[in-house]
């Protein structure tokens, strides 16, 4: 999907101020020294406190200042999650909308695993492209990775989950803040045969935690390499995220060897991932960088895209300087990718 010039994201992250080191994990054997290595994370955010749609609603507000945006102006708020909001049987997105001051808008909860933040990014540009006079647009991402449900270090292979929130004010309006970015394209490709990567084919469970009170990701994982192998299953990843790359610049009218493609910043599933599935499978559309921006945040579940879109916004190393253009993937269970473009004016 190509983006009208005039749509802006600005987005924005809030972590809590907890950390746990991967050094301490080791040292207490929640990790393995090749883990460690693989991974090659150095901590993880933590929230003792604060639950998943607070930490949201902490990075709505942000999003909101540095976009000078009216909270009451906000016409929908699409809030997604990867991990418990909290209450069993209630609207995380309302909650969210409420707390930020959108109190005139329509929320909307999106759930698609860890591509939420890309799926609830795509349904406000659908909107916004539809209806030109629409907006602006909250969108809000929140996980919370605590214990007994969920082992934050062991649950899954090859990825070590952070808590935080994340955020984007998505309108259209001529660039009026250094933090705001050019959205220029989205793209979303879709497996759902592998759905089954992350389903118990034992059977379905009549409520939560039915079967095991801790989350095992690794269980369902295995019984699916068992029989896939994990050769065809990488081949795969590689394939659809070239596809996805190739897709995205395409819809953007970017040259791939564009001297103003800045980077291609990745899901943050480690260093492991990066270098077997991302790297070769970009390297194939195009040589800007691929980077990994997970050292200090592990995966946060909905919000690694707008986390990634937050650095590329800000004054830090890899924030793009004016006229230059970024690739951010985003990928989730199920399986779902995104790729999205964006530009500094």
């Amino acid at each position: 999907m190509r983006a009208p010039g005039d749509i802006l994201l600005t987005p924005a992250e809030w972590l809590p101020a907890g950390t746990v080191k991967a050094v301490d994990a080791l040292a207490d054997g929640l990790i393995s020294e090749d883990e460690t290595k693989a991974m090659g994370y150095g901590q993880l955010p933590v929230s003792e406190v604060e639950p998943a749609p607070g930490m949201a609603v902490h990075a709505g507000r942000r999003a909101l200042e540095r976009a000078g945006t009216d909270p009451a102006m906000v016409a929908a708020v699409l809030h997604a999650w990867t991990h418990y909001q909290g209450h069993d049987f209630w609207s995380p997105a309302h909650y969210v909308a409420a707390r930020a001051g959108a109190v005139n808008s329509v929320p909307l909860g999106i759930q698609q695993m860890c591509n939420g933040g890309g799926a609830a990014l795509e349904t406000a540009l659908a909107r916004l492209i539809a209806e030109p006079g629409y907006g602006p647009v909250l969108i809000t991402t929140g996980d919370r990775f605590h214990g007994p449900g969920f082992d934050r270090w062991a649950g899954d292979y090859g990825v070590w989950y952070g808590d935080g929130g994340t955020a984007a004010v998505v309108e259209r309006r001529e660039p009026g803040t250094a933090e705001a970015l050019q959205l220029c394209a989205l793209v979303t490709w879709a497996a759902p045969d592998l759905e089954v990567v992350h389903r118990d084919t034992a059977g379905f469970q009549d409520v939560p935690h039915q079967d095991r009170p801790t989350i095992d990701i690794r269980r369902t994982k295995k019984a699916f390499l068992t029989g896939v192998g994990r050769d065809p299953f990488v081949a795969r990843l590689r394939e659809t995220t070239t596809q996805v790359v190739t897709a995205a610049l395409g819809e953007a009218d970017l040259d791939p060897g564009d001297p103003s493609l800045r980077a291609v910043l990745l899901p943050r599933l480690g260093q492991a991932t990066a270098r077997d599935i991302y790297g070769p499978a970009v390297a194939v559309v195009t040589s800007a960088p691929v980077v990994d921006l997970g050292a200090t945040t592990g995966h946060l579940g909905a919000g690694d895209l707008f986390s990634n879109l937050a650095a590329l916004s800000g004054d830090g190393p890899w924030g793009l300087r004016p006229g230059e253009h970024a690739v951010v993937l985003s990928a989730g269970a199920g399986f779902t990718w995104s790729g999205v473009v964006v530009r500094r004016p």
